[in-house]
C-alpha cells in the first residue's frame, strides 16, 4: 500500500460567474504522491494547475475537500511547504548569502549568526553559487537568480518543495542546467517535489509520476502516468531508451487531443479511481483512493 505522503482529496475550487452562479474550476479532484516521490502536472491554461498547488502551498484553500500532508490537514501557509515561483521573488536589497539566510532565520528565530550564515552557504554552495554570496540580484543573470531561490526553498529543509514553471522564462541552455541541478539534488536529499509545468520533456527528465489534467473549466484528473524510464536516467542519452516515444507520444496526444473531449467520450470516469498508465510496458490499471469520509476522518484525527 503506497505512503499517502501528500493526500488531496474530493477537492473543488470555485469562482462567482459572470452572470452570476459559480464556475468550477476543477470538481471532485483526487491525487496522492508518496514521500520523496517528484510529481508533475501537466495541462492547458485554464486547468487549475495553479490553483492545485497554490492550495496544496496554503495560498488559497479550496471550496471544498481536504489536502493532508504527513498526517496533517492544510490549514495555512507553513514552512514545511517551500514555493519556488516563475519569477525569482528575491529581495532586491538583500545579497545572495542575505535572501538565503533571511529564509533560514524565518524558520530557526533562535540560531545564531555564525549558525545561520553556515547554514545558508551549505545551500548556496549546493546549487553552484559558491563565490556570488555577496552579490545582489541586479548583478545576477536570470538563472543565478532562479538558484538562489532553489537555495532558499532548500535551506528551510521542507517536507515539500513546489514549483510553479520555474524555468519557463530562461533560456533553453539554462533551463536544462537548472533541471538538472534539482534532478541531483532531489535524488541526493530525497526530496518530495511537487512541479506545474508546460514542458513535456521536463516532465518527462524530471517526474516520478505526470499527473494529466483535461481542459477547464470543468478540469478533470484524467490519468496519472507513471514514468518508465529508470531512475538513474541522464539527459544526453534520454531518448535512446526504448520507452522514452512511447512515454512522450502518450504525453502529446493526450494535450493535442483527448484532453478536449476527454470529459464528453469518458462519461463513466470515476475521479477517485484515475487510470495509471505506464506507456511502452503495461495496460492503464486502477488506484483507489480513499472515500471522502475516510479523507474527512483523516482530518478530524490531523487536526
Amino acid at each position: 500500500m503506497m505512503d499517502k505522503f501528500i493526500s488531496i482529496e474530493a477537492i473543488a475550487k470555485r469562482y462567482p460567474g459572470a452572470s452570476g452562479g459559480e464556475v468550477a474550476v476543477f470538481e471532485n479532484l483526487w491525487l496522492s504522491m508518496a514521500r520523496g516521490e517528484f510529481g508533475c502536472v501537466i495541462g492547458h491554461s485554464g486547468c487549475g494547475k495553479t490553483t492545485v498547488l497554490n492550495i496544496l502551498a496554503g495560498l488559497d484553500e479550496p471550496s471544498e475537500g481536504a489536502v493532508i500532508v504527513d498526517g496533517q490537514a492544510i490549514e495555512g501557509t507553513s514552512l514545511d511547504r517551500a514555493v519556488i515561483f516563475q519569477s525569482h521573488a528575491l529581495l532586491p536589497w538583500r545579497t545572495v548569502l542575505g535572501n538565503v539566510a533571511y529564509a533560514v532565520t524565518s524558520k530557526w528565530r533562535n540560531w545564531d549568526r555564525a549558525r545561520v550564515k553556515a547554514h545558508a552557504q551549505k545551500f548556496i554552495d549546493l546549487v553552484g553559487l559558491t563565490g556570488a554570496e555577496h552579490k545582489r540580484p541586479s548583478e545576477l543573470s536570470g538563472g543565478m537568480k532562479q538558484r538562489v531561490g532553489i537555495a532558499r526553498a532548500l535551506s528551510i529543509t521542507p517536507k515539500i518543495m513546489l514549483m510553479d514553471e520555474p524555468f519557463s522564462a530562461l533560456d533553453a541552455l539554462t533551463r536544462g542546467t537548472l533541471q538538472d541541478e534539482v534532478r541531483r539534488i532531489c535524488l541526493e536529499t530525497g526530496q518530495t517535489a511537487f512541479m506545474i509545468t508546460h514542458d513535456v520533456d521536463e516532465a518527462i527528465y524530471l517526474a516520478d509520476k505526470i499527473f494529466l489534467m483535461t481542459n477547464g473549466p470543468g478540469a478533470v484528473l484524467a490519468e496519472i502516468v507513471e514514468n518508465p524510464l529508470p531512475k538513474d536516467r541522464g539527459r544526453i542519452d534520454l531518448h535512446r531508451h526504448p520507452l522514452y516515444y512511447a512515454l512522450r507520444n502518450h504525453i502529446v496526444d493526450f494535450l493535442v487531443s483527448r484532453s478536449k473531449t476527454f470529459t464528453a467520450t469518458t462519461p463513466d470516469h470515476d475521479p477517485r479511481n484515475v487510470p495509471t498508465v505506464r506507456p511502452g510496458l503495461s495496460e492503464p490499471t486502477i488506484v483507489s483512493a480513499p472515500s471522502l469520509v475516510e479523507a474527512n476522518s483523516t482530518q478530524k484525527i490531523a487536526r
